[in-house]
């Protein structure tokens, strides 16, 4: 278990760096996006190439910080019927959705989008649109981003096995909605004192 446990932190390390700094590439479709508005209302001027960076950069955002998302335990769930078992059943619960709707998933996925890729690539593909972008750099991050999820997959089901045989402690332990906003009610009085004994004082 300890070889997994050790592929799990590489691979929870990868994704974690990917993540953070993937991010960047919200500021710059920003910026390209607000550069793109200036210009056309300016000099009355544009291009689908600027109108495409924005989409592929929006894109690449999206999916290769897909992974970092799960890793963290970020995505999108339903907690009302999960909350309601104890953990360990949650446990079970998250590996199996893991092993049996993930990872078929991800690796249909890597499997469909290689020689997808492969053609576009070949075959120079460009662009509908006039003075578009080449497509094969979008469809090839629709690619790294499902392997990377399938990597990061892989790591949760190592943890959430370690996980439940004891070789590890929860790094995500569950937190309802209810409690959720509980906690935060109470760092928000929290700070309402500090603020008003600095007021005061």
């Amino acid at each position: 278990m300890a070889g997994l446990l050790a592929l799990s932190r590489t691979i929870d390390r990868i994704n974690e760096f990917i993540g953070r700094w993937v991010s960047w590439l919200i500021l710059l479709a920003i910026l390209v996006s607000a550069g793109n508005a200036v210009i056309r209302k300016a000099f009355d001027t544009s291009s689908n190439a600027w109108l495409e960076l924005q989409w592929y950069l929006f894109g690449a955002a999206f999916m290769l910080a897909a992974a970092y998302t799960l890793k963290q335990n970020d995505h999108i769930r339903i907690d009302i019927v999960y909350g309601m078992f104890s953990r360990r059943v949650q446990h079970w619960i998250d590996l199996l959705g893991h092993l049996f709707f993930l990872m078929p998933f991800v690796l249909l996925m890597v499997i469909y989008f290689v020689p997808y890729v492969s053609l576009s690539f070949r075959s120079g593909e460009m662009s509908t649109n006039a003075g578009g972008l080449i497509v094969w750099p979008a469809k090839a991050i629709l690619l790294v981003g499902f392997f990377l999820l399938a990597l990061q997959g892989v790591s949760e089901i190592i943890k959430k096995i370690a996980i439940m045989r004891g070789d590890m402690d929860d790094p995500t332990p569950f937190v309802s909605a209810h409690e959720q906003a509980e906690l935060e009610a109470k760092a928000l009085v929290e700070e309402a004192k500090a603020i008003a004994g600095e007021v005061r004082s």
